[in-house]
């Protein structure tokens, strides 16, 4: 393994992924031979961010398919048995579109593969998805950078971690901000802690100093006051699941940024690649939001800081109205302000792409 923050690395059929939870204290990897010890990694969050979870999982399908054929499964058992572990996958993190559209990349693929050579098949798409998403990223960051053009000093507030480690590339938000500090446009980023976790506190922070991009750490219940007082020039997420009219879910606080920002008149971009769209459902109520762990509030770290009975409500995620968002950065383009109507015109576009 390199000394470089990367996410995960697929080597010799083995999965290896950078332990998040233990950032920035200590860099290590997991080592992943199975697909439940990958789905476990998804779950806990040792491994998080929307592009990274679909690439785990596809390379944990082919960890399945390994195991299952070395026990001597074929034909329809083998069929039965890959199924379910994708289920076992998908069930790992529901909100994150690209956890189950890489599920289903993979049985497509293993439904199209020739018997002998369906560990090699899958192998091959795994390694093609992450390839994919290096070459996302990089196409992200250059049509989110171009909305700046002609901007010099810009101060970029974000949240939560949108860099390196939640992808195999740049990153989505984080990716636009390094194409910006790249091109000589940025004058500061303002990181969000990101409670309760502290993706942007341990995350975040982390990657921006390790690369000297400048950046300032707040709480976030600061981001109000620095709105008022830093003059923020936009603000900029990830998602992990888009509705067909544009609306978005996001990790927790993000749907209080976009009132925040509509308030003081700054724009609000999501960049996200095509696969985080979700045009199954018509708008974001119809998003599953997954409840977490209570203990992830009752607890800092391994400090006990409320009641251990205390009742609390821990939604790992919330809904951004597509009204409130100024536009979606994706590999194709931006759709400005978007709704039913763009985001249809958008698919279209890729469709026939």
């Amino acid at each position: 393994m390199t000394d470089r923050l990367k996410s995960l690395e697929w080597k010799n059929n083995v999965l290896y992924l950078l332990d998040q939870r233990k950032l920035p204290q200590k860099q290590e990897y997991l080592a992943c031979t199975d697909y439940k010890e990958a789905a476990q990694a998804i779950r806990t969050l040792a491994v998080r961010g929307a592009p990274a979870i679909g690439i785990t999982a596809a390379y944990a399908m082919v960890l399945a398919v390994l195991a299952f054929t070395a026990r001597g499964l074929s034909g329809e058992s083998l069929r039965h048995a890959f199924y379910a572990a994708g289920e076992v996958l998908e069930q790992a993190r529901p909100t994150a579109v690209n956890l189950s559209w890489a599920v289903r990349e993979m049985e497509k693929t293993f439904d199209s593969a020739e018997d002998d050579k369906r560990c090699e098949t899958l192998t091959r798409r795994a390694m093609a998805m992450e390839e994919e998403d290096k070459q996302l990223c990089h196409s992200m960051a250059v049509h989110g950078a171009d909305l700046f053009s002609g901007k010099k000093n810009l101060t970029i507030l974000t949240h939560c971690n949108t860099g390196t480690l939640a992808t195999a590339g740049t990153g989505t938000a984080l990716g636009v901000i390094r194409e910006l500090f790249r091109r000589g446009q940025l004058s500061a980023v303002y990181a969000d802690e990101t409670r309760p976790v502290l993706q942007g506190a341990r995350l975040t922070a982390s990657e921006l100093r390790k690369e000297g991009i400048p950046s300032i750490l707040i709480c976030d219940d600061m981001a109000a006051l620095v709105m008022k007082t830093k003059k923020i020039d936009a603000i900029i997420v990830g998602a992990d699941r888009i509705a067909a009219n544009g609306d978005t879910a996001n990790k927790i606080g993000t749907y209080g940024l976009a009132i925040l920002a509509a308030y003081h008149h700054i724009p609000l971009y999501v960049a996200a690649p095509f696969s985080t769209f979700d045009f199954s459902i018509p708008s974001g109520n119809h998003i599953v939001i997954e409840e977490r762990n209570p203990d992830e509030i009752r607890y800092v770290g391994n400090t006990q800081i409320a009641p251990a009975d205390m009742p609390v409500f821990n939604p790992a995620f919330d809904i951004t109205p597509h009204t409130l968002i100024s536009g979606i950065i994706t590999e194709r383009g931006v759709i400005s302000h978007p709704d039913k109507d763009s985001v249809a015109n958008y698919e279209r576009s890729i469709s026939h792409g």
